[in-house]
């Protein structure tokens, strides 16, 4: 008897047919551009990946972190509607997406498991949207510390792959803010800094409090 693969994306994959490729990309390289058609879906492998979408006064607005494992391109409509850049060196498979959605009509866990990716891109928007809206600059912080804790610190210590300047275009702060915002949960005892981007949560309930 076969096993069944690890992730969704191996999982799609398999039942649709289709051949995933592996493609690597530079620090700071275009994967894709909005605008441009939308013809793959994406998983990481290794390394990190922003969405981003450049506004009308200059300003950008970054979507979503994609980490290993996680599978990215899957909104709806024939075009990209945001850019997706590499953070750091990264690696990517690929597979066709025509295939995999004709495949999706026919077989019943293609389809399924392709709605279980989209729904869940779908809740990370909605969580993202509230995030902006609602919440202090303390409050957009302290959640982004503890969503990178969930995903990252699997040792206890979080190895961020983003930069500070990143964050805040990320929680719709300046990079003055979340540089300010650390350094007040640093002294307060709730977080720790062995180096720039290595973070230790010390205190999770507190912070945890402050998310609310």
């Amino acid at each position: 008897m076969t096993a069944e693969p690890a992730d969704p994306f191996s999982a799609i994959a398999r039942c649709s047919g289709v051949i995933a490729t592996e493609f690597s990309y530079k620090k700071d390289e275009e994967i894709y551009g909005e605008g441009e058609p939308s013809e793959y879906l994406y998983q990481i492998t290794r390394g990190a990946v922003r969405t981003h979408k450049l506004l009308n006064d200059g300003r950008r607005q970054i979507g979503a972190f994609h980490l290993p494992g996680d599978v990215f391109g899957l909104h709806p409509g024939p075009e990209h509607r945001l850019t997706a850049e590499a953070i750091v060196d990264t690696t990517v498979r690929l597979a066709p997406r025509r295939g995999i959605e004709k495949a999706a009509v026919s077989n019943v866990h293609v389809a399924r498991r392709l709605w279980t990716m989209t729904a869940c891109d779908l809740r990370h928007a909605e969580d993202h949207m509230l995030l902006l809206g609602r919440k202090t600059a303390m409050e957009r912080v302290a959640t982004f510390l503890l969503e990178m804790d969930r995903r990252l610190a699997r040792t206890g210590m979080m190895a961020l792959p983003m930069c500070r300047r990143d964050i805040g275009d990320y929680l719709g702060l300046t990079l003055e803010t979340v540089s300010r915002a650390l350094s007040q949960l640093n002294d307060q005892g709730i977080l720790m800094f062995s180096s720039a981007r290595q973070i230790a949560l010390r205190n999770r309930q507190r912070l945890s409090a402050m998310e609310a």
